[in-house]
């Protein structure tokens, strides 16, 4: 049976760090330049611009046909939404950007949501539970325990914010590829998973929701992922090297 997660050599580590920086880098400037009025295209566009500026190519463009340089999902929309003229972005929509870097022969991945206007009380609890229970799954991420303990440090945040944990999405490895082994659930009952062990690249990326966790695609774009309740959805993704140590956060700029 071919190994549920990947070693990546010293060579293509140095490789994956350099697309996870510009992918923090992309996250980071295209939350500075997005604003009220500006429609999804227009920020999409933005985004392909400032990919070029890293030397890289998006990751997600054409990868499995979709079409957009960076995936821009709106309050409902959970995740892969795509950048069109038609959607303005208003001061108090929740706005989450996940962007891809691919430079030469490795990849960087990172989400991040954002709103303009002040937070209602539920705005700030899904904003703050989801943030939270990022950087929860980091802390479990130690050498010598599974992917379970990531998995069951983010539901618990969920459960006590009482947030909805999307399942139809998880965090992946990623690496030299977009995609690679292992799953990296927001949720428990998948058993152990895979061992943590150094070398390992993946991404933790909590997508929770207000209300039901269930989700649908669009009929039209085939792409964009909503809950199927309505309610508004959050997602905080970091791609983060497992060492013999604490884990090493990719995509947090180390400029910052």
């Amino acid at each position: 049976m071919p190994r549920s997660y990947i070693i990546h050599t010293p060579e293509e580590i140095i490789r994956i760090r350099r697309a996870a920086q510009a992918s923090g880098w992309l996250r980071d400037q295209l939350a500075a330049v997005a604003r009220p009025g500006m429609s999804t295209w227009e920020l999409d566009q933005a985004a392909g611009a400032l990919i070029r500026e890293t030397g890289g190519k998006s990751a997600f463009l054409n990868y499995c046909g979709y079409p957009g340089n960076v995936c821009i999902s709106i309050n409902d929309e959970v995740v892969h939404g795509i950048g069109v003229p038609e959607r303005i972005i208003q001061d108090d929509d929740l706005v989450s950007i996940d962007v891809g870097v691919m430079i030469d022969g490795a990849v960087g991945d990172t989400a991040l949501t954002f709103t303009f206007a002040p937070m209602t009380d539920e705005k700030r609890n899904l904003m703050e539970g989801t943030r939270e229970a990022l950087n929860a799954g980091i802390r479990a991420a130690k050498c010598g325990d599974t992917i379970s303990h990531i998995s069951h440090a983010v539901e618990q945040v969920a459960k006590r914010r009482k947030l909805g944990v999307v399942t139809d999405y998880v965090g992946h490895g990623c690496g030299i590829k977009l995609h690679e082994p292992p799953e990296v659930p927001n949720f428990t009952g998948r058993g152990r998973g895979a061992p943590l062990l150094p070398g390992m690249v993946i991404c933790i990326e909590p997508m929770f929701t207000a209300g039901d966790w269930h989700v649908v695609l669009d009929r039209h774009d085939h792409w964009t992922a909503r809950t199927r309740d309505g309610s508004l959805s959050a997602h905080f993704e970091h791609q983060i090297l497992i060492t013999d140590n604490e884990p090493e956060i990719l995509t947090w700029q180390k400029t910052m």
